[in-house]
């Protein structure tokens, strides 16, 4: 493909578990995955991901990578936390065009569009958002040592720190707690893999937790209970009210859907789209503001 990318925009969607870029030409979305970027945790790998990102876009079009870093850009990464690595990351990509920030505005227009209302994003990682006309705001997304509540890796670590208890005598054992003392060759292989685990790793522990609670293991939906009593509290704090939409998104998120209130069920909407499709979307928004 060798057509001219005049109106064509580019998206960086990335997080703990992986990074996706797309390119919009001609109204056809093009995109590629790789693996995972947070620029805060380990910003060289981030960088080396969306930089294999960009090669293979750049090979799918049948362009140089310099005309792609030339489009109008979003650029939505895990590890984002100020201005200063925003400018670092611009930098080393050489993007000219492009506006860069945390994941949650794209995840927060990929699942409202244009309209009003919430999202509860529950995936390697989590935050809350609220989105009122073009106004945006955030909760949480503070990563796995300050916060992440009710995300995959703080259900798993949840799971793991309750079977230590579990051994020590001070919490009800569960099918679930037997097996992760199990897999793990007891207390001593739980506190090996924690201390040697990172959050994707701690997340790939959620399903099991996700599926004995609907087994109706008590200490898995206790856990479960616990994320979703946070995030309709959260969501509270945010101003959600009754009849205000509120989506939730991310691998674990559909998971909560039964444990919070009834009221809130009642207006739980899917997302519209995905934190690529709000990226494509803001990177339109930079186009516009430098026509």
């Amino acid at each position: 493909m060798t057509e001219s990318l005049n109106n064509a925009v580019l998206a960086i969607d990335g997080g703990g578990t992986r990074c996706r870029v797309a390119c919009e030409v001609a109204g056809v979305i093009h995109g590629v995955e790789v693996g995972a970027a947070n620029v805060s945790t380990d910003f060289e790998a981030g960088v080396s991901q969306i930089k294999l990102g960009l090669d293979q876009m750049s090979g799918k079009l049948g362009l140089g990578v310099e005309t792609l870093l030339a489009c109008p850009a979003f650029v939505g990464l895990a590890g984002i936390t100020d201005q200063t690595i925003a400018t670092r990351l611009r930098d080393a990509l050489g993007l000219t065009r492009a506006r860069i920030e945390d994941d949650r505005p794209a995840a927060l227009r990929g699942a409202l569009g244009a309209q009003d209302g919430l999202i509860a994003h529950c995936g390697t990682g989590s935050f809350l958002a609220r989105q009122n006309g073009r106004e945006m705001r955030f909760v949480g997304g503070w990563g796995s040592v300050l916060g992440d509540e009710a995300s995959a890796q703080w259900v798993g670590r949840m799971a793991l720190s309750l079977a230590l208890r579990a051994f020590d005598g001070t919490q009800t054992r569960s099918d679930l707690l037997t097996t992760l003392l199990s897999e793990h060759d007891g207390p001593a292989g739980i506190v090996r893999f924690a201390g040697a685990a990172d959050p994707a790793q701690f997340g790939a522990i959620a399903p099991k937790v996700t599926m004995a609670a609907q087994d109706d293991d008590v200490v898995a939906q206790h856990i479960i209970q616990a994320g979703a009593a946070y995030l309709a509290d959260t969501a509270a704090r945010l101003g959600w009210s009754p009849g205000t939409a509120l989506c939730l998104t991310g691998g674990i998120g559909g998971q909560y859907a039964s444990y919070l209130p009834e009221n809130m069920q009642s207006d739980l909407r899917a997302p519209l789209g995905e934190p690529l499709d709000g990226a494509l979307a803001l990177a339109k928004e930079v186009e516009h503001e430098h026509c």
